[in-house]
Formats: C-alpha cells, structure tokens, sequence
C-alpha cells in the first residue's frame, strides 16, 4: 500500500505538539514487500477512523472515573506502535485499583529470583555465537534485511510479539573514488583507497565488502593543492588563519579525533576549501604503536597501518535524522525537504595513515611547523617516518585530484522492534541497539551491542518461562541506519513522539557494548543513583581482586549526555531520560579499528574480548538496571541528582562568561554573575522541592518494601498505589520540563535546555546550549533571553513535582 502524508493544519501549533506530526490516509494499493508491516499499518487506521464512538466512550468513561479531561493528564495521545493485545482486552489506566493481585511484591516470581535469572543465563557462549551471526558479511544500511527479518524470528522465539518497521530514507552508496598526488600534473603517488586483504581475517577479504567512503559525502572532483590542518576543529582553522595559511581553494587533510567527522569538513567548507581527506594518525592510539614496538593488527596489537575509519559526514549537530525530513518520520510518499546545510557540499574521502604518509611527506618544508601552534597540534604520531607536519599549502605544482562519486537513493532501512507488555502500559522502558555497520565485521561496533542485547532479551524470556509478569512494559529496538546519521532511531521518535511523550520512562541504549575492559557510561541525571546501584550487583570479568563488581573497577565517571547513538532523538527531542553503556579500552588495550574491516569477529575473539566476559557483562548491567526500572514500585529516579547538575552546570557557565569576548572582541568579563541570578534562584528552589520529593519518593518505597510483614488492608493497600502512580508519573514526566518547543536557535531540531551535543563537537554533551551558544557568539541578549527561557522550565519541573 502506498500512503502519501497529510501535515497536520499550519495554524494548530498547540495540537501539533500533542498528535503525530504527520497524519497517513491510505491512496491505493501496492503490495511492496519490503514493507511487511503494511497490514498492522493499515489495520490501525481502519481501527481509529472506523470506531470513533467507542474511542469517545472509553474517553468519557475514563474521564467520569478519574476526574480529569483527558487520558494522560495534560497531553494528547495516539495508538501505541504496537497492536500487543486486542483492542477489547487493554485494560484502561485507573488510579483505584492495583496493577496485579501480588503488588508491590513482583508477580509471578519474585524480584530477587528475577534478578538471579538475569544474572545466571547470559553466557560466553552464547554472546560469541550472536556475534558470529551479526558479523558474519556486509549489513550497511537499508542492506540489511535478512539481518532484520532474523532477528524479529529470534526474538519471536524468545516469546516477545515482534515486528519490522521500516522508514524511506535518503543516503548515498559509493560508485567510484579516487585519490592522486601529482607533480606537475603527473601522478607522483596513487592511493589505493582499500585496506589490506589479511589472511587471518576472513572478513577482510569478502568478495562484496563495502569500499571505504563517507555517508552523506557529496559527489566531485576537484584538483587544488591542500593544507593539513590537524583535527579540522573549528579553533585549528582558526590558528591556520592566524598563521596567514591560505585555505581558499585548498584541499583540507586532516585527522581523525577530536570532534564529529562532518563538522570538520563543515568548517573546511564555510572557508571555501574544496574537499577533505581523513586519516587517522597513530598518534592518536595511546602506547600501543609500532614506534613503541607493538606489531600491527593481525600479529599484534597495534594498528593496522592500512586501516581506513569510514563513516557519516552529516551535520549532526545541526540535527539528525534523515537529512531531508527534518522534524518528522521518512514514510513513504512523505513531503522532502532540501539538504542545504545538513550534510557536506564538498567531496571527501577516508584513507589510511598508510596512504596519508605520501602525502604528509610532500608537504614537509611548506608552511608554519605544527610545532608554532598550540600543543594540540603536537599529537602527530608519524615523526618517526619522516613526517614533519608542516601545514602548507604545498605548491601551485603539487596537487590533489580528489574523486568522489556517490549514488544518493532513497530507500527502507528495518528497525525490529519487539515488546513484553506489562500489567501497566504507559510506564514504558525502551532498550536499544544499532544493527548496521559500515563493514562487514562490527564485531565492536555495534555487535557487541547487538550480541548483548540478544542475551537480555534472552534472559528476560528464561524469566517469563518462570512465570514472571512484568510491572511495567519492555520495549526492545534493534535499529537500522544509526551510522548515516541515528536514521531508523530518529524516524522512529519522530514518528511516535506522542505515545513517547505518554508512555516512556526511560531508554537505555548500548552501541559499543565491549571492546575493552573499562566501563563507561553517560546518563541523564536522574539515572545516576540506579546505574551506580546495578553495577554493583555484577561481577566484573577482571577478579585480579575477588569478589570485585562493575562498580568497583569503574572510575565512577558519568558523562553528560551529547550524541552519536541512538538516545539522540529521545533525550532531546523527546525529553525522555537516557542511559548509554558500554565497556572500551584504555591507553594500555589493544588499538580497536574504528569503522574498519579490521573491527571484525577475528579481532574480537584475539584482542578486543577474548572470553567474551564483557560482553556478559554488560548484558547483566543492562538487564539488571532495566529490572529495577520494571518492577520498582516506586521509580528510582533522583530529582536530587539532577538539581545538583544543573548548580554545577551554571556554574560551568558562569566561568565561561567571565572569559568569552563580547561583541567589541574585548577579553573582559562582558556578562557578571547577576545575569545569571533569576537562573541561580530557580535551580535553588528546584533543588529544595526535589529534594524533598525524593525524600517523599523514597519514604514510600521504604513502606512498600516493609509491606510482606505487615499485610495492609485492601483499601490502603490501593491507596498506597495510588500514591506510588502519582509520584512515578511525575518522575516519568521530569525530563519533558525541560524540552522548548521552539528548539534551539541555530538549531531548531534540539528542543532540550539542557543537553545538546556541542554545535562545533558533534559527539561531546553541551549543557545548558542555548545559554552557551549566545556566550560564544557575544550576544548578550540572546544570553539574558536563554536565561530566561532556561528558569522558566526549571520553575516547571519545581512546579510538577511540588503538586
């Protein structure tokens, strides 16, 4: 069935932020088969235009037995995604009775037996065998169907009602590249463009592994001598212009790390440079080199000299997604938008350190030495190969033909999407992984996700086996088309933003699950205290101290969050509380080949987590942690803990003003501390009412865990209930406060106060954006109007929960 999209009416701005953002009305039949969907699909709208009597009457009877004038409270709702239950069976929400007879104890079998579960049935063998699977050939993007339609089967086996849901998405398939060194018009040094074919590594060598290339990458092919310009940070093009190093016209070569691939070649751009090359530089890998000793990947641990980190180039600051349906979901026949601005103008290439050296030896002797820069310009790791770092430009007669040719199409990508329902509906938890790699390997990213989320799913499926009934519903997503740019996670959101906004509690995401030993994590804050808490209970793979826990051998850090997964669309646009976790490696581990053929199964089992311990291990963290969120009676949020992080925030910000230069380019302080005042106040009596909603919370969590010995009678018993759903609901609502229509000013897609990814980042957390942004810029009104805009959604959370 084809389906053309009707946008919601210009002047219902205020519905518009309730409802769908886009409407489907059915135009004819075709039965593609790449939508095995379309029946649910098209069920769902025979259902809501077909019985609108029933749907009133449901709503006026929950209105006469809650006392309030809609559903939810204060939103507009829709159909969740999933037609779990038949219509007639769907119990409605009702503040006057218990979830299930055996409430707050968990139904079916206990909470300590449930967690023993999850911690029992994870497996080595088990997360080596997922991993095979997933990594086995090429999965890229809207490829990967196969891989879709078995792991809906797999998890249809495990007992979760399962299903594909696929989006029209517009990205780019490589054709044709080329990269020349001449001299004089002569080719002085051709790349080859490809990574070594490796005897021991099977995948290495597959007939259809994917070229190297760059999502999103704009087709050209250009001719220009090019300057190497160290990271391709906004600041590093800054230093080259104040070094005088002409950039107009050039060819920017720069190196991987540091900030999003595609913000360097957006500043490259806006300078009027007309391509870019990237490489990593071994500099960049810690003590594991070949300088250092190390052999190379595959006798050793060092990396593979030929090695090539493919990847998106869209803006991802900007906003994610895809590029032509900013703000709603990619459905078929819907309205296209233009690209201008959102991904690359110019062409580019990913090569190898191998074939960077070529080129870093030509430049030897042009221009300012990196060395006359500051020291973030004295990472390079290729001194001992001869290579000087010298920026350039090389000479009018040493030049770069750059060839890009890419095929721009637009096609369905397949998230899976399976659910436990819960004995309540709207108090939802999401768990998801990425599926699609730029290889055919992803043996760390993401399959070390994806083999892990296997082993949770597979042990809330022992679980159930037990008898186990879940409190609250598991949503569990494995999404398609996160490396070109979060695609099929974003769709998603955007498609479902009203029964997210309802529903969810909270989304925990794995992308890298293991390639390493060290745990890492970044949270919203109210998650802090329960990731804290479930690595605790989880036994780290390293017992050079016996006993020892996740927790114990983590160095405690939790990160803001920023971007580059899938908790993207749900933390800022959504506003719903997100959790990403993950074990990487440390200065001392083995070189992990980002995006490269060498992240492959073979790499995995040798270097990256021989055992597969970590992987078990992080497939218990997240089990355990969602466990707690399932069946807590009362959320174990922390208002407390987010107060506190938005007081060190400000502070942060606070000290930025006293250094940023105003619009005149002085270095004074150009806004005092008093700006921030009516903020300062407002986190101050955020902070007093969480504090004493928490205290409130956690009294009542107390009384319900005590509640076995002292059997209450039915009616307190509902009563306490009813106590435990409203302060859960206020919990699950917290993170939407914080979420500003209208969105950022330069970015109108991220509609959070508090986290976006840094607009010249891309990856790394910015809090409180809007504030920072007009500091950078010098605009004062824009600081005091964010300030404004930034105390009045803190005064709205101090307002929901001080009801």
């Amino acid at each position: 069935m084809n389906e053309k999209v009707i946008m919601a009416s210009t002047h219902q701005q205020v519905w518009r932020e309730r409802v769908p953002l886009l409407q489907r009305v059915s135009v004819e039949e075709d039965h593609r088969e790449h939508y095995p969907n379309h029946t649910v699909r098209r069920f769902c709208t025979i259902a809501l235009t077909s019985i609108p009597i029933l749907t009133l009457a449901i709503i006026f009877f929950c209105i006469a037995i809650a006392g309030q004038s809609d559903l939810f409270g204060d939103h507009q709702t829709e159909n969740a995604p999933f037609l779990s239950l038949p219509l007639s069976n769907v119990s409605i929400p009702s503040e006057h009775k218990l979830p299930h007879a055996a409430w707050p104890a968990s139904d079916g079998i206990s909470y300590d037996k449930l967690k023993q579960i999850l911690q029992d049935t994870p497996s080595p063998e088990r997360a080596r065998e997922w991993s095979q699977y997933y990594t086995a050939g090429p999965h890229l993007t809207g490829k990967n169907r196969s891989q879709a339609e078995w792991t809906a089967q797999k998890w249809e086996g495990f007992g979760l009602k399962s299903s594909i849901v696929s989006y029209d998405v517009y990205l780019n398939y490589p054709v044709d590249h080329r990269l020349a060194l001449l001299k004089d018009g002569e080719v002085e040094f051709e790349a080859t463009l490809e990574e070594d074919v490796l005897e021991e590594d099977p995948t290495s060598g597959l007939e259809d592994r994917i070229p190297t290339f760059h999502g999103y990458s704009a087709s050209g092919n250009v001719t220009a001598p090019y300057v190497y310009c160290n990271y391709g940070t906004y600041e590093d093009y800054e230093e080259l212009q104040k070094a005088g190093v002409e950039l107009e016209g050039k060819i920017a070569l720069i190196k991987y790390g540091g900030i999003f691939r595609g913000l360097k070649l957006k500043r490259a751009s806006e300078l009027g440079m007309v391509g870019g090359v990237i490489y990593s530089d071994p500099g960049d890998d810690g003590e594991i080199t070949e300088e250092n000793g190390y052999k190379p990947y595959p006798d050793g641990p060092a990396r593979n000299p030929s090695s090539v980190q493919r990847g998106s180039v869209e803006y991802l600051s900007v906003a994610p997604g895809d590029p032509t349906t900013i703000g709603y979901p990619s459905l078929p026949g819907a309205p296209r938008q233009s690209t201008d601005g959102k991904i690359p103008d110019i062409p580019s290439l990913p090569i190898s350190y191998a074939e960077a050296l070529p080129l870093l030896k030509a430049i030897n002797g042009h221009g300012p030495n990196a060395s006359s820069f500051p020291s973030s310009w004295h990472t390079g790791g290729l001194a001992y190969k001869g290579i000087h770092y010298n920026t350039g430009p090389t000479p009018s007669t040493l030049t770069l033909n750059l060839v890009n040719t890419q095929d721009y199409v637009t096609t369905p990508l397949w998230n899976v999407l399976g659910i436990i329902n819960g004995s309540i509906h709207d108090e939802v938890i999401i768990i998801g992984n990425h599926r699609d790699a730029w290889i055919a390997g992803g043996a760390g990213d993401p399959n070390s996700g994806s083999a892990a989320l296997m082993e949770v799913i597979r042990s809330f499926s022992a679980a159930l086996s037990q008898g186990w009934k879940p409190l609250r519903t598991l949503v569990f997503a494995s999404w398609d088309g996160e490396e070109y740019g979060l695609l099929g996670s974003t769709e998603w959101v955007e498609e479902y933003l009203p029964w997210l906004s309802e529903a969810t509690v909270a989304y925990i995401n794995v992308d890298v699950g293991a390639r390493g030993p060290n745990f890492h994590t970044s949270a919203a804050p109210v998650l802090n205290k329960l990731i804290e808490a479930a690595t605790g209970e989880v036994l780290s793979p390293n017992q050079t101290v016996r006993g020892q826990t996740v927790r114990d051998t983590w160095s405690g850090h939790i990160s803001t969050m920023g971007s580059g997964s899938d908790f993207t669309a749900f933390q800022d646009f959504a506003g719903v509380p997100c959790i990403d976790v993950g074990f990487g490696a440390g200065k001392g581990d083995p070189v992990y080949h980002y995006h490269s053929n060498y992240d492959s199964f073979r790499w995995m089992e040798r270097f990256g987590d021989p055992g597969w311990g970590y992987h078990v291990a992080i497939a218990k963290v997240i089990a355990v942690l969602a466990a707690e969120l399932v069946e807590g009676p009362v959320i174990g949020f922390s208002a407390t803990d987010y107060a506190e992080g938005l007081g060190r925030y400000l502070e942060s910000v606070k000290a930025k003003a006293r250094t940023v230069s105003d619009e005149s380019g002085a270095t004074e302080p150009a806004i005092n501390d008093d700006t921030f005042a009516p903020l300062e106040k407002a986190i101050t009596a955020f902070h007093r009412t969480a504090s004493t909603f928490d205290t409130k919370a956690a009294a009542l969590s107390a009384l319900l865990t005590s509640l076995p010995t002292t059997p209450p009678t039915p009616t307190s018993l509902t009563d306490l209930y009813a106590s435990a759903r409203s302060i859960n609901t206020k919990y699950k609502l917290l993170e939407r406060q914080f979420l500003h229509a209208p969105g950022l000013d330069s970015r109108s897609w991220f509609k959070h106060v508090v986290f976006a990814p840094g607009l010249w980042t891309g990856y790394a957390g910015a809090t409180f954006p809007g504030i920072v942004e007009a500091l950078e810029e010098g605009n004062r009104t824009g600081v005091g109007k964010w300030v404004g805009i930034v105390g009045g959604r803190v005064e709205g959370a101090s307002d929901l929960l001080g009801e």
